[in-house]
């Protein structure tokens, strides 16, 4: 009785230290260095007014107007159609989204849910109503590991492709292992690129590293508190014999309805972007300054979004 009793405790504290190492999914490959990229302001240039409104709980459109001295001015109409299906707050499936500006060019998605664990995505990219891009993405994720493939610019004609797989693996709570496997395939060229990646994630802070043939991609990403977020990017690549290093911050003033993203880099290309919100109205504001004191460039812009 005393044996039965002891193999019963056994496994039932066996059960117990299972649950608690338990792995959580690693996600996608393309976001290991989502973090870090989120604390750098995206440059603005020109002035743009971006005009959204949704039509109903399913479909939304925008209308972006971009008046740019730099380059041409052009109108964006965008459209996204959301499913019902739901997996977690941020995504919903099927998903269609269509961006159409003046000159015809064409940049569309569709993704949707095949099974519970696998997802599929096609990409198609005109320019000046003449295909540029086409691809198809399928991803299955297990309870600690993603696995995905993606097939670009097939032409059977031509006997060109390129393939694309990644492979992640949660190894502990905050380690996560993988790699990613590049083929391509063109008239009078073939060849392979292997990538292996590490990410490691504390409560506070996350370290990524990317490294392979044809160099190495590391961040380093911390938030400080609510308010303050800090980002750094190593990027080396050995066939151009260059590097580059970029540090970013991101401050958040709730009270103030204020966000200001902050960044520098090895060019000596300082740069910021203020965004302001102006409750009750659904109008947000955004400022953005960059320099390159190298080339001796300046740029400024400034976006106006409704809805």
């Amino acid at each position: 009785m005393g044996n039965v009793l002891a193999l019963s405790s056994s496994k039932g504290a066996w059960s117990t230290r299972k649950k608690e190492v338990t792995l959580p999914n690693p996600g996608s490959f393309d976001e290991l260095h989502k973090n870090c990229k989120e604390v750098f302001p995206q440059q603005l240039e020109g002035v743009k007014i971006i005009i959204n409104r949704p039509l109903s709980s399913h479909l939304q459109v925008s209308h972006t107007v971009h008046m740019s001295t730099a380059s041409q001015s052009c109108y964006h109409f965008n459209a996204k159609y959301l499913g019902d299906e739901q997996l977690n707050p941020k995504e919903n499936f099927p998903t269609i989204v269509g961006d159409l500006d003046s000159s015809g060019s064409l940049n569309a998605q569709v993704l949707c849910l095949l099974a519970e664990r696998i997802r599929s995505k096609a990409v198609f990219q005109t320019y000046h109503s003449k295909f540029l891009t086409w691809q198809f993405d399928g991803e299955y994720r297990g309870d600690d590991c993603t696995v995905s493939m993606t097939l670009g610019n097939p032409d059977i004609l031509n006997e060109s492709v390129i393939l694309v797989s990644h492979f992640l693996q949660s190894i502990t709570p905050r380690l996560v292992l993988g790699g990613e496997l590049v083929y391509h395939k063109r008239l009078g060229e073939e060849g392979a690129i292997v990538t292996l990646a590490g990410k490691y994630s504390a409560p506070n802070w996350e370290a990524t590293l990317n490294i392979g043939y044809g160099g190495a991609h590391a961040s380093y990403y911390h938030k400080a508190n609510e308010q303050i977020q800090v980002g750094v990017e190593f990027e080396a690549n050995t066939r151009l014999q260059e590097t580059s290093f970029a540090f970013g911050y991101h401050l958040n003033i709730p009270k103030a309805n204020m966000v200001f993203k902050g960044s520098v880099d090895s060019s000596w290309c300082v740069g910021g972007v203020l965004e302001k919100k102006l409750p009750p109205l659904p109008v947000t504001l955004a400022l953005g300054a960059f320099m390159n004191h190298w080339k001796n460039k300046f740029h400024c812009g400034f976006n106006i979004s409704v809805g």
